[in-house]
């Protein structure tokens, strides 16, 4: 009777065993399967010369962190400075005239279809003109220092943290317009950047502001030089200083040779 009872119970231990077996081989692949396409929709965001806009995005935030320039990336998309981006719209961040190779592939495959005409805005001669005669806008004929303070650094295009100027003050210190501009970025949405504001001066310069405690400006503010824009905060080292950046055409140019001489 023992011999039997054992028996019984080792059957039912192997079938136990057998139907939890064959339950994770039918699981795991719905397991990787979701952690798979959550990894997808983290990374939906971006991809081979686009960018899906996320909340908190400006034209002028996404082309400040891709290096871009502002008016040449609203031209790849038929947008204007004024025009309002919306969340999850796709934007084309390359010269639609320039192919990726994602669109090279695509078009050796389905053969030359009017999708790559679609997405090549028409730009007539006298856009172009506009565009040249925009680019070349000389910058404000006077600058004044953000703030006072000990400067931390020097300007280096190949460091990224250096893509400006850090100068060191006290923690709420007011923080001043350098020239007369447009606000046209006041956020925290730029990674690296804390408190971030951008000023427009023409269609070639912008300044930026980082790292601030607190923003006193919104976007859309027209500034004159030294409007009182900012209270300076910390830094991921918890150094009180202000990040300062100027833009050429979205390019990163060094502040000191446009700052006058303390």
């Amino acid at each position: 009777m023992r011999s039997i009872i054992k028996i019984i119970a080792t059957w039912r231990h192997t079938v136990f065993n057998r139907v939890i077996h064959y339950c994770v081989i039918l699981l795991l692949p719905l397991f990787v399967s979701g952690c798979i396409s959550g990894h997808v929709q983290s990374n939906r965001h971006a991809g081979n010369g686009w960018y899906t806009v996320k909340p908190s995005d400006t034209l002028y935030s996404i082309a400040w962190r891709y290096g871009l320039d502002s008016k040449e990336l609203g031209r790849w998309n038929q947008l204007f400075d004024d025009d309002i981006i919306y969340l999850g719209q796709r934007l084309i961040m390359h010269n639609p005239g320039t192919k990726t190779a994602t669109q090279l592939e695509a078009e050796n495959t389905l053969g030359n279809s009017s999708k790559s005409s679609a997405l090549e805005p028409s730009v007539s001669s006298t856009q172009s003109l506009v565009v040249k005669k925009l680019s070349t806008t000389p910058p404000p004929a006077e600058w004044l220092w953000p703030v006072k303070g000990k400067l931390l650094n020097t300007f280096s295009i190949n460091h990224l943290d250096r893509r400006g100027i850090d100068i060191a003050g006290t923690l709420g210190q007011t923080v001043q317009a350098t020239a007369a501009g447009k606000v046209v970025y006041s956020g925290n949405g730029l990674v690296g950047y804390g408190n971030l504001i951008i000023i427009k001066h023409n269609a070639t310069y912008l300044s930026a502001y980082a790292y601030c405690k607190e923003r006193l400006v919104s976007e859309g503010s027209i500034v004159k030089a030294g409007t009182i824009i900012a209270k300076m905060g910390l830094d991921k080292n918890k150094l009180a200083k202000l990040h300062f950046e100027i833009r050429k055409n979205g390019k990163p140019v060094d502040p000191m040779n446009y700052l006058p001489n303390k």
